[in-house]
């Protein structure tokens, strides 16, 4: 059975960092695309960014390119994403997903505020 547990979210003042992981089980890890979504109150869940299982390639949306970077272990079974420079607009819900099956994890809460 497919499970997603995120972690690391929490309060952080603009302009500081988070680094929120994904720890998967229940399918091979290290064979599949993983992403990260966002929701914001009141705005509709967005891809946020991907990396492919083969290569490391990674992808963003235009509003966190150059600010996040994700990353994977695939001894650790493990996606990770590091938010620098955080902005008020990048509160939200956190989730992340592989791009083969339809499991949510219950997400993480990104609050950026001073």
């Amino acid at each position: 059975q497919v499970q997603l547990v995120e972690s690391g979210g929490g309060l952080v003042q603009p302009g500081g960092s988070l680094r929120l992981s994904c720890a998967a089980s229940g399918f091979t890890f290290s064979s599949h695309v993983m992403r990260w979504y966002r929701q914001g109150p009141g705005k509709e869940r967005e891809l946020v960014a991907t990396i492919t299982s083969v290569g490391g390639i990674t992808t963003y949306a235009d509003s966190v390119k150059g600010r996040f970077t994700i990353s994977r272990d695939n001894a650790k079974n493990t996606v990770y994403l590091q938010m620098d420079n955080l902005k008020p607009e990048d509160t939200a819900v956190y989730y992340c997903k592989t791009l083969t099956f339809g499991t949510w994890g219950q997400g993480t809460q990104v609050t950026v505020s001073s």
